[in-house]
């Protein structure tokens, strides 16, 4: 699946365009940054509802493609311009993080645990 599936699916608006073609095999769900760094591996996506710049510098240190806001989050210019520094594609929808979560797992697309 790609990013732009993946916009597509959720009905997300393009904030910032990265590389919309990017493969993409795996996301997680979480609004807890030390979660993410601590349990998250192999993730290409970030599906969050924290509206910060740790965001995208959490996203940037796992090598991630992608970060989409939920709940319709008015992302602010500094994370922008953050997001464009590193190249990482920035998406918003107003889906909440469970359904938004869930349409890409039923879309096909895998959490990335072992046991799934």
């Amino acid at each position: 699946m790609t990013v732009r599936e993946i916009a597509e699916i959720l009905h997300a608006e393009i904030i910032f365009e990265g590389d919309l073609d990017a493969e993409v095999k795996n996301a997680c769900g979480c609004d807890l940054m030390s979660d993410v760094l601590a349990f998250v591996k192999e993730q290409s996506v970030l599906l969050t509802g924290l509206l910060n710049p740790q965001v995208i510098r959490t996203a940037e240190m796992m090598d991630m493609h992608c970060v989409i806001f939920v709940r319709g989050k008015t992302v602010a210019p500094n994370i922008v311009a953050l997001a464009k520094q590193m190249g990482i594609t920035v998406l918003s929808t107003s889906l909440r993080l469970f359904t938004a979560c869930g349409k890409l797992y039923q879309a096909g697309l895998q959490g990335g645990y072992e046991n799934e």
